[in-house]
C-alpha cells in the first residue's frame, strides 16, 4: 500500500466519494417522486472527475475556473428552466458545484476534511424528513436565544478583563461571565432536552432532565404533583434522582471552570451520594406500581434570559464579597454557618464565587463548604417537598435526602 502514488489515492478517493453522492442524490430524486434531476449517478461522478483533472493540469488553475464557469451557466440554464415550472430550490445547483469541488479538497486537505465534507453533503441529502421536521418545530424565538448565547460567550466575555473587579472582591469580571456562561449553558441543554427532544416523558426522566436545570425547581414541581400520585415509588425515585443530578452538575461546572483539584477533593464524597442515590433511584423505580403519566416541568424563565443571567452574575458578586468578609472576620465556623444558609437558595453562585476568589484560607475549608451548602440544600428540597405534597408518596425521598444532608455534616466534621 505504501507503494500507492498519492495521486492515485486521491483519485479513487474522488471517484468514490463523488459516486457515493450521485447515489444518495438519486436516492433523494426518488423519494422526492422524480426519477432524474440534474443528472443521474454516472453524471456526479462524471463532475467529480472532470473537477479533479482539471485542478491537477493547471498550475494557474485556470482550467478549472473555467470549468466552474461552464457548470455554472449549465446549472443557470437548468435553474432557469426549473423555476419557469414552480421549482425555485437551489440545493441541486449548490450540489452539483460541491462534487465539482471533491477533486481540490482531496488534493490540498487533509484526509479526515474530506471525508468531514463528503458526510455532511450525504447527511443534508440524506435527513431531508428529520431537517424538515425541526425547521417547522424550531421557533423563531430560540434562534434569537441562541444567538443571545453566542454574543455572550463569543463577544462579551472575550473583551472582559482578568482582573479583580474591586479590592474587596476577589474574583476577576472574566471569572464572573464565564460561571454565568457555564450555568446557563447547561441549564439551556436541559431547556432544549425538555422541550424539544422528550415533551412527553415519565416522571424519573422529568426529574433528571429538571435535575440539570435546577433540582430544586424540580423537587418543588414534582412536590406538586406527587399530591394526586399514588406510586410512592416512582416520585420518591423521581426526587432522589433530581438530587443526583445536582452533584453531578457541579461536578462539571467545577472541573469545567479549570478548577481540577477541587474536584478530584469532591469526587470522593460526591461519588459516594451519587452512586448510593442511584442505586436507591434504581430500587424504587423497579417497585412501581404502573407507569407514571406523562408530565412535564416548564422552567418560570428561560435560562438564557438577560435579566436571570445578570441576576445570577449579581449573586456571584454579593456571595464572594461576603465570603471575603465572613472569612476575616468569623474564619472556619463563620464560612461553614454561611455555607449553611447559602444552601437554603441557590447555591450555584455561592459555590463558584467561593472556587473562583483568592480567599486566604486552607482548600480543604472551601471544600467543606460546597459539602455543607450541598447537604444544606437538600434539607431545603426536604421541607420544600414535605410541605408541597402534603402525603406519604415522598417519604422515601424525603428520608433520604435527611440522610444525604446528615451524611454531608458528618463527612466535613468526622470523616474529612
Amino acid at each position: 500500500m505504501p507503494n500507492i502514488p498519492p495521486l492515485l489515492t486521491q483519485f479513487l478517493i474522488t471517484l468514490a466519494f463523488s459516486f457515493l453522492i450521485g447515489l444518495e442524490y438519486h436516492s433523494y430524486q426518488k423519494q422526492a417522486g422524480r426519477t432524474t434531476g440534474f443528472g443521474t449517478t454516472r453524471t456526479f461522478t462524471i463532475i467529480g472527475i472532470v473537477g479533479f483533472v482539471l485542478y491537477q493540469l493547471d498550475n494557474q488553475k485556470l482550467l478549472f475556473s473555467l470549468g466552474v464557469v461552464v457548470l455554472a451557466t449549465l446549472l443557470g440554464i437548468y435553474y432557469w428552466r426549473r423555476s419557469a415550472t414552480g421549482a425555485f430550490s437551489l440545493l441541486h445547483p449548490l450540489l452539483v458545484l460541491l462534487v465539482y469541488m471533491i477533486g481540490p479538497v482531496a488534493i490540498e486537505q487533509p484526509l479526515w476534511f474530506l471525508v468531514l465534507y463528503v458526510v455532511t453533503v450525504l447527511l443534508i441529502l440524506g435527513e431531508k424528513p428529520g431537517i424538515r421536521r425541526l425547521s417547522e418545530a424550531f421557533p423563531a424565538a430560540e434562534a434569537a436565544t441562541l444567538a443571545k448565547f453566542l454574543i455572550m460567550a463569543g463577544v462579551i466575555l472575550p473583551l472582559l478583563p482578568d482582573k479583580q473587579i474591586t479590592s474587596f472582591i476577589n474574583v476577576s469580571w472574566y471569572q464572573l461571565w464565564l460561571a454565568v456562561i457555564m450555568v446557563s449553558g447547561i441549564s439551556y441543554l436541559s431547556y432544549l432536552a425538555q422541550s424539544y427532544l422528550f415533551k412527553r416523558r415519565g416522571l424519573l426522566l422529568t426529574g433528571i432532565l429538571g435535575g440539570l436545570y435546577s433540582s430544586t425547581a424540580a423537587s418543588v414541581v414534582i412536590g406538586k404533583q406527587a399530591r394526586s400520585a399514588s406510586d410512592t415509588s416512582i416520585v420518591s425515585a423521581s426526587l432522589i434522582a433530581a438530587t443526583t443530578m445536582m452533584y453531578l452538575r457541579l461536578l462539571v461546572l467545577i472541573a469545567a471552570l479549570g478548577h481540577y483539584q477541587a474536584a478530584l477533593q469532591l469526587l470522593t464524597p460526591f461519588s459516594i451520594i451519587v452512586a448510593s442515590s442511584a442505586a436507591v433511584t434504581l430500587v424504587l423505580y423497579r417497585q412501581r406500581k404502573h407507569a407514571a403519566h406523562d408530565r412535564h416541568i416548564q422552567a418560570s424563565k428561560h435560562p438564557l434570559e438577560l435579566p436571570t443571567a445578570l441576576f445570577f452574575a449579581a449573586q456571584f458578586v454579593f456571595f464572594a464579597a461576603l465570603t471575603e468578609r465572613v472569612i476575616q472576620q468569623f474564619g472556619a465556623q463563620g464560612l461553614h454557618f454561611l455555607a449553611f444558609v447559602v444552601g437554603l437558595t441557590d447555591i450555584d453562585p455561592f459555590i463558584l464565587s467561593l472556587l473562583a476568589g483568592t480567599f486566604h484560607t486552607e482548600p480543604s475549608l472551601v471544600m467543606s463548604a460546597i459539602m455543607i451548602a450541598s447537604g444544606s440544600n437538600n434539607l431545603l428540597k426536604a421541607i420544600y417537598i414535605a410541605g408541597l405534597a402534603r402525603n406519604r408518596s415522598i417519604l422515601p425521598a424525603f428520608g433520604w435526602l435527611i440522610v444525604s444532608f446528615l451524611f454531608s455534616l458528618g463527612y466535613v466534621y468526622f470523616l474529612q
